[in-house]
């Protein structure tokens, strides 16, 4: 038993002076290395890269045109105008005033226009009155180089579409356009466009 002790001493012993040796070649190489870092720091920064050109706020009114097609599946398909930036997102609703059905699709602005649809249930919308609603989503779901333009909180919108957003997040925008679907022409006295199959 005594001879296991010296053997676990001894070995003890091996462990503790391997392990004093190792600390002074690392203290020995350890300033070596901060010498070159501390060089490397001092080596000149390099020259601030040009900021990227401004980009002009958007300072028009806001305009959006909507037309809407009834295709031979007496769905809708809505395609629409405007001269908010590229890549502005957008939200298209469908809603048929009678019974309150919604459809909506989320597009992005591409070359001044946008297209969504084709809305509606497989058999296609029944006969009725339907409202079209264009929604210029809050700043903070607009890509970045939207935000640029529009700012952080769409705060350069303006035009008789802009509105303060219900959640206190800036500004959004809503077109609106009432229609009648159906075959014949009815008489009304509202505003609306009447659409017929193609």
């Amino acid at each position: 038993m005594t001879a296991w002790y010296r053997a676990m001493g001894a070995g003890l012993l091996l462990v503790w002076l391997s392990g004093c040796g190792g600390s002074d070649e690392e203290a020995e190489s350890e300033p070596a290395e901060s010498t070159t870092t501390t060089a490397e720091t001092r080596e000149p920064s390099p020259e601030p890269s040009p900021e990227a050109p401004q980009v002009p706020p958007f300072d028009q009114p806001l305009m959006i045109d909507v037309s809407s097609s009834l295709g031979t599946d007496r769905r809708l398909t809505v395609k629409g105008e405007t001269n908010l930036p590229e890549a502005t997102r957008l939200q298209v609703l469908v809603e048929r005033e009678l019974s309150g059905m919604r459809w909506r699709e989320r597009v992005s602005v591409e070359e001044g226009g946008f297209m969504a649809g084709p809305f509606g249930p497989g058999s296609g919308l029944p006969d009725g009155g339907y409202r079209v609603t264009v929604d210029v989503q809050e700043g903070s779901v607009q890509p970045r180089s939207v935000r640029e333009r529009l700012g952080a909180e769409n705060e350069h919108l303006s035009g008789p579409l802009v509105e303060q957003s219900g959640h206190g997040l800036g500004k959004v925008a809503r077109y609106s356009k009432r229609y009648l679907v159906g075959d014949d022409a009815r008489r009304t006295v509202d505003n609306v466009e009447v659409l017929e199959m193609e």
